[in-house]
């Protein structure tokens, strides 16, 4: 593997971006990167769930006064080289709810469908990849969701018998969201991620994800990574919690951010996110990209299928989008497709956003989750910030 770039892990426009996150000082510190310079605000913000709860919070982020920590270049050198189980760096959201959507690319839905006729066998995908692309006999992607043309294909394929759970959600008229992480429990930038040593059928999923606040409003956005068990959600649905739960199992950062007069939902809606997996075992490599122009949902009705009259969220959440990434290279047998060993590292790139990176472990080797919302509140207190 070749070094990491610091400057990679920063958006290409940094000295016009407004950045926010968290590291660890003497407990969770909430920081602000101001042309390139990070500021410690915890003494006026001290959770991110509270700064994007402010009617002003990119004013806040830009203008509190705070304690200068030095560059974020410097600050990424040294998080990069933190010890796995003590990391500097943490992810840019506490309190907030860690929310997903699935199946809102017309390539995860088929793939999704797969893994559900596959019966979690990885085995059985190519086969079935091949029989489903002339079974559906349609490009999904131009299909809009719950239209009428949608309806239509869903009755057609109801019919041959080649309906699927996945295809409700994917060109149906709701969306799939589901609990991907609990409160403080997603790794941040430079942490190990976890997967379950049951599972033999794995995946990174590189995803924007959107800070959104109680009020159901887009303060900012990130990136993330879905790590998906293949196998075990394949076996059954119901299985999810199972297969996207785990510990070290939700990545999101490096930093969050803020919507401003450069940066804005449209910049979302055009990003470009690229994916890049280097085995360190046996020299794989796999790179791709995908474009948000292509989802079948907006970002902003995703949001709203996520929170609204029916559905309070007081401490905002953070709202992975979805990807079209189900890595098919084959990593061994021909045929015997894609799935992680120990040790992968896993970059999630989008230029205005910066790069996540991430080392893959078993999720009962990794540093297990300990500091819940109890004890940043302790911490919170101890320091006389609250």
């Amino acid at each position: 593997m070749l070094p990491i770039s610091i400057a990679s892990l920063l958006p290409s426009d940094l000295s016009r971006a407004t950045l926010i996150g968290r590291i660890w000082r003497d407990g969770p510190c909430v920081v602000a990167v101001r042309g390139g310079e990070v500021i410690d605000i915890t003494a006026v913000a001290p959770t991110v769930s509270a700064l994007l709860e402010h009617d002003d919070a990119l004013g806040v982020a830009r203008h509190a006064a705070g304690h200068s920590l030095g560059t974020v270049e410097e600050l990424l050198e040294q998080a990069m080289q933190a010890p796995a189980g003590q990391p500097l760096l943490l992810a840019p959201c506490d309190l907030q709810a860690v929310k997903a959507c699935g199946v809102t690319f017309a390539v995860s839905l088929l793939e999704r469908v797969i893994e559900e006729q596959a019966g979690g066998n990885a085995e059985r995908a190519a086969s079935l990849r091949a029989a489903l692309q002339q079974t559906l006999g349609s490009d999904l992607s131009a299909l809009k969701p719950g239209s009428e043309a949608a309806q239509r294909l869903k009755q057609q394929l109801q019919e041959r018998g080649a309906w699927s759970q996945y295809m409700e959600v994917g060109i149906g008229p709701d969306a799939e969201v589901f609990t991907k992480g609990q409160p403080l429990s997603s790794v941040g930038c430079g942490a190990q991620v976890g997967l379950l040593p049951a599972s033999a059928w794995n995946n990174p999923e590189p995803e924007i994800v959107l800070a959104v606040n109680s009020r159901g409003e887009v303060q900012g956005a990130t990136l993330g990574n879905d790590v998906n068990l293949r196998d075990i959600e394949g076996r059954s649905a119901l299985l999810l919690g199972k297969a996207k739960d785990n510990n070290g199992s939700c990545a999101i950062g490096p930093f969050i951010r803020l919507f401003d007069e450069h940066f804005t939902i449209d910049t979302v809606r055009e990003a470009e996110v690229s994916l890049l997996i280097e085995g360190a075992d046996d020299g794989f490599v796999l790179e791709g990209a995908s474009f948000m122009r292509e989802i079948s949902r907006d970002p902003l009705d995703l949001v709203r299928q996520t929170a609204g009259q029916y559905h309070q969220y007081p401490d905002g959440f953070m709202l992975f989008l979805g990807t079209m990434f189900s890595p098919v290279k084959d990593r061994g047998a021909p045929g015997g497709g894609f799935t992680h060993h120990l040790g992968d590292r896993v970059t999630i790139a989008s230029p205005a956003l910066g790069a996540l990176v991430n080392e893959v472990q078993h999720c009962d080797a990794i540093a297990p989750w300990t500091f819940g919302v109890r004890a940043l509140y302790a911490s919170l207190a101890k320091r006389g910030l609250i």
